[in-house]
């Protein structure tokens, strides 16, 4: 199976690691595309009922693809753009003072 564009490139593809895993991208691939073409197809949950989520919409707009990416949680995986030697893992939920407070936390659940 080949990627689109890397009969393009001619360049090496890049090495990631998500939660011990490696994966493969290639330059140009964002985080997120790289998971997916992987079969990795969710790297969250959602906070008050534990519902996995992965990319949505691809663009930035929405935030369920929230993943960490060399130390540094909440990045939107759809924008970040793979480099070789990544290291990404899922991004725990974390609760906001509105969870606390019994707010409706506003994460699809």
């Amino acid at each position: 199976m080949s990627h689109a564009g890397s009969e393009r490139t001619g360049s090496s593809p890049y090495r990631l690691t998500f939660d011990g895993t490696t994966v493969t991208a290639l330059p140009g691939q964002s985080v997120g595309a790289a998971l997916v073409a992987a079969g990795i197809v969710a790297w969250r949950t959602t906070r008050r009922e534990g519902r996995p989520r992965g990319l949505f919409c691809g663009i930035g707009v929405c935030f369920d693809c929230l993943i960490t990416v060399d130390g540094h949680p909440g990045q939107r995986a759809c924008l970040v753009p793979a480099r070789d030697g990544m290291r990404l893992s899922r991004d725990e939920p974390r609760l906001s003072a509105e969870d606390d407070r019994g707010g409706d936390g506003s994460d699809g659940d």
